[in-house]
């Protein structure tokens, strides 16, 4: 298991509860498919799949967890043609237009007759939680997506003391000048993608993709008072990915001495793949974090 994106949050207290403790709260919002009427539905499930019952997979004090959510196909074409359908049928029989509420009230009955025959799709979110380290860890690409598991988690553990990463310095400048004076750390390689913004409310952007931006046409954008809002990098030659200005991390990837070290773990089966690569991962994570939040000058804990 090889997240992909990294969405971070701290922990502003430190997180007590054991994997056992952890996993009977879970339980109370086991997922289960969607009902007859249910526009969608969120539970947890396990990790492994159909390997394991259980809801929390620990491995060396970190605990991933996985959110599932269900929802339902109505494709917004199908109730608008049988919406028009209905309005002029109840036009006929009143002799003028519907009304707003007898609009939305005919557009209720529709969905509610769909519903029962809807197709259902699923998606997966995990995250981990690293209590030693301070850390919650949600592999989501988008903010609302991450938002989602901490909010459904809340509701089974009652609260959860986290919020998001505040640096000293801000990412966007740091990063700036990395890119205008080649002050990148010394275990940073700058890759060939950027996205540029000026630093008015509706600035323009300027986005690069395999590109060099070492060249001189980008730092005449940088002079021009552009910021670098995204970045693609690498770090030590181990982790490579973009990162932005809220120092969330999207297209993560695990290079050849992460997964030469992955590969040289013998193991039998699935679950034991499953728990040797989280095992390294978040290994991993736990040592590349603390580096992160030096380049933005380290954290602001005020």
């Amino acid at each position: 298991m090889w997240f992909k994106n990294l969405t971070l949050y701290r922990f502003t207290e430190p997180f007590t509860l054991s994997a056992t403790e952890l996993e009977e709260k879970l339980q109370t919002k086991v997922f289960k498919p969607c009902g007859n009427q249910e526009l969608f539905r969120f539970g947890w499930t396990a990790p492994l799949g159909r390997h394991s019952q259980q809801l929390v997979h620990s491995a060396n004090g970190f605990l991933m967890i996985c959110g599932k959510k269900q929802e339902k196909l109505l494709p917004t074409p199908v109730i608008n043609e049988l919406l028009v359908e209905k309005v002029a049928e109840l036009e006929n029989q009143l002799g003028k237009k519907p009304s707003k509420k007898q609009r939305d009230s005919i557009n209720d009955k529709i969905i509610f007759e769909l519903l029962p025959k809807a197709f259902t799709f699923s998606k997966k979110t995990y995250a981990y939680i690293d209590p030693k380290g301070g850390w919650l860890i949600v592999d989501a690409a988008s903010t609302k997506k991450a938002e989602e598991i901490l909010s459904n988690l809340r509701k089974c553990i009652d609260t959860l003391p986290v919020a998001p990463i505040i640096t000293n310095e801000k990412p966007a400048s740091v990063m700036t000048q990395w890119l205008m004076n080649n002050q990148n750390p010394n275990d940073v390689n700058i890759e060939d993608e950027c996205e540029l913004r000026t630093p008015d409310k509706e600035g323009a952007i300027i986005r690069c993709k395999r590109h060099d931006l070492s060249l001189p046409e980008i730092k005449n954008h940088l002079d021009s008072g552009k910021q670098v809002i995204k970045l693609s990098i690498s770090w030590a030659d181990r982790l490579t990915f973009i990162i932005d200005e809220s120092i969330a991390i999207k297209r993560l990837k695990f290079l050849d001495l992460i997964q030469e070290q992955a590969s040289e773990i013998e193991t039998t089966n699935e679950i034991e793949q499953f728990d040797a690569d989280f095992s390294i991962m978040s290994l991993e994570l736990a040592g590349f974090l603390p580096r992160l939040l030096e380049w933005f000058g380290g954290e602001n804990k005020i």
